[in-house]
């Protein structure tokens, strides 16, 4: 192994280990927070195995849609054709299809949307304890910093509050609003729980009848 391709080796490792470190303990304090949003009834392993699944997926994602940078610009590159998918709702939507197949019992899965219709429009998953209302909850965002989740409770996503459009917004160029963009849309959340048709059940059932 020559000079050059050692180094290269040794920068891809050191990478590679800051990642891994940043997510473990992003990892670790989501966790923690989500087992915040009802104490008394979050299942810890419940909350572990999320963040866990959450975080992991949304790194594998950008792999897989090819993000190398500002997700503005892989936007960009989708629009003219040269990418395939990476929006915020693929994310979101692809996220979410792998928590739905967790079957949690202590925590409920929701989608939320910032700007709905609007140019700037972003969508993210948000996580609630049973019966606990959608402002109460943490947002899940996996396109925001190109596949390094981004999560935060949603009154506290500064980021994403009404009144802030234009790109100075979101870097903090207008004053805190505090009233969040972010809304529920009922629709795919009624898809994110939905339960899973019993096939082999209901195979069983005719099974017998005939």
């Amino acid at each position: 192994m020559n000079r050059r391709c050692f180094l290269l080796f040794v920068t891809i490792a050191l990478g590679a280990s800051w990642v891994y470190a940043e997510d473990e303990k992003s990892i670790a304090d989501l966790r923690n927070e989500i087992i915040a949003l009802s104490p008394r009834t979050v299942d810890a392993h419940e909350a572990e195995l999320l963040s866990f699944t959450a975080h992991t997926m949304s790194r594998q994602l950008a792999r897989e849609y090819g993000v190398t940078g500002d997700p503005a610009i892989h936007n960009f590159l989708i629009n003219i054709g040269a990418k395939k998918r990476g929006i915020c709702a693929d994310y979101t939507r692809d996220i979410g299809a792998r928590l739905k197949e967790l079957h949690f019992k202590t925590l409920v899965l929701h989608w939320g949307a910032a700007f709905a219709k609007e140019s700037e429009e972003n969508n993210a998953l948000v996580i609630t304890a049973r019966d606990q209302p959608f402002l109460d909850g943490i947002v899940l965002d996996g396109w925001r910093r190109g596949g390094r989740l981004f999560w935060c409770r949603v009154k506290d996503d500064h980021e994403y509050e009404a009144g802030r459009h234009g790109f100075l917004g979101h870097l903090g160029g207008h004053t805190n609003t505090g009233v969040t963009a972010w809304k529920e849309d009922l629709q795919e959340t009624a898809w994110l729980q939905e339960k899973p048709a019993r096939k082999a059940e209901s195979n069983r059932t005719q099974s017998k009848r005939s």
